[in-house]
């Protein structure tokens, strides 16, 4: 009995945020209200591989688009291996929605006398992240001969969050906030970081880069200014200028191909991505921001 309830709690635990799980678990089971959570600031993170379902497939070879599904899995996957590092424990995985992988930093509540980590620091964890997935795709394209890029969109503001459901009950987060950063990726170009004006000024005083994109046609928010986020700012000028173009702006090593590969081609990879390129330089409070080029504005249906 005491293993079923164990293997319960591990279960939940991993459905739900560890504080929502708690939450659940010292609750009287008779009186299961509705779970809700109102936030000020919380990050929130879409990042999709939008030339996936080029790549998608069904055919005899690959097992009716098995294999694709396989792959996409193994990608899936490593994100979250990379989101399972101490440095991004304030980060949680909110859900993926087809090959979009969808997370937010800021949604546990701290009691007490214990400090609340600043929304800088937050954000900053989301960005780190955010870029350290362009490397790990960059690794999986590597080993599996794909071309694969990543789109992401960041924004910050207020949320609700709560779990929705009595049967495979899902934790989920709503608000204006939320539905502006999915249309930072939708919007966004590929291989590359979109982010909002409330991002750009809370993260350009940590030290970060920028690309002033311009004004974006946002479905039902009008004209947005936005910026394409680069990395950390180097203290070596020769290293500086170049900074901006690094791993978040260009993705694939390889462009080998994008049929489906075989099972023996799809393998457990191994992502070994360091943070080492993401240390932090020296704080500035203010950082350059470089205009891009004209983009052609993508209109949403």
């Amino acid at each position: 009995m005491e293993r079923v309830k164990l293997d319960n709690k591990r279960i939940l635990f991993n459905l739900l945020p560890a504080h929502v799980a708690q939450h659940f678990l010292l609750s009287n089971p008779r009186n299961m209200d509705l779970y809700y959570q109102s936030y000020s600031q919380v990050g929130v993170m879409f990042a999709s591989i939008p030339n996936f379902n080029d790549f998608y497939i069904e055919l005899d070879g690959n097992n009716m688009g098995v294999e694709c599904l396989r792959l996409l899995n193994e990608i899936i996957a490593d994100f979250d291996e990379l989101m399972d590092k101490d440095c991004y424990k304030d980060i949680e995985k909110i859900k993926t929605i087809g090959s979009t992988y969808m997370g937010a930093v800021g949604l546990v509540p701290t009691t007490g006398t214990k400090a609340k980590r600043s929304i800088y620091s937050h954000l900053s964890t989301l960005a780190e992240f955010a870029i350290e997935m362009f490397d790990v795709l960059d690794e999986i394209n590597y080993q599996s001969y794909n071309d694969f890029v990543l789109r992401v969109g960041i924004n910050v503001g207020p949320v609700v969050a709560g779990v929705i459901g009595a049967r495979r009950p899902q934790y989920d987060i709503w608000g204006n906030t939320v539905n502006v950063a999915s249309r930072m990726d939708s919007t966004g170009v590929q291989g590359k970081i979109q982010v909002t004006e409330d991002v750009h000024r809370i993260l350009n005083k940590c030290n970060y880069e920028f690309i002033c994109r311009g004004k974006v046609s946002v479905k039902g928010k009008g004209e947005m200014l936005t910026y394409f986020l680069g990395g950390k700012a180097n203290t070596n000028p020769q290293a500086s200028s170049t900074n901006i173009g690094r791993k978040a702006f260009s993705c694939g090593r390889a462009k080998l191909g994008t049929s489906c590969p075989s099972v023996s081609s799809v393998a457990s990879f191994t992502v070994k991505a360091g943070l080492g390129a993401l240390q932090a330089a020296a704080m500035q409070t203010t950082q350059p921001v470089h205009c891009a080029p004209p983009i052609p504005v993508v209109e949403q249906a």
